[in-house]
């Protein structure tokens, strides 16, 4: 069980990174490979700015870092490890959806 506050907080972060759907194609797009902003936001189809801000609030997470590259800057994941958590998480909220072990769930559209 979590009772230390800076575990709460990590956690708390991570989720606040996933809570927006393109945070979360942002962090995809980084556990394949590192990429400069222009190539990120053509590759999820937004502006420069909406990327921008959403880049600004990843790195507040803790979850990207900006590294320089000559004149560009290019982003990659903080952590390697954070490619196996997304991968991980994804196969167990895969995993638990296809087990639909609640009886009610269909009538409470629930689990």
């Amino acid at each position: 069980m979590l009772t230390l506050a800076a575990d709460i907080e990590v956690l708390a972060r991570f989720g606040r990174a996933l809570a927006d759907p393109i945070r979360c194609q942002l962090l995809l797009a980084l556990r394949e490979a590192p990429a400069h902003p222009s190539d990120l936001a053509d590759k999820l189809g937004i502006s420069r700015t909406r990327l921008s801000n959403h880049l600004a609030c990843l790195r507040d997470c803790g979850l990207v870092v900006a590294v320089p590259v000559g004149r560009r800057t290019r982003y990659e994941l903080a952590d390697p490890r954070l490619g196996h958590a997304l991968d991980d998480l994804r196969a167990a909220v895969v995993a638990v959806a296809e087990d639909r072990t609640c009886a009610e769930a269909e009538e409470k559209g629930c689990c």
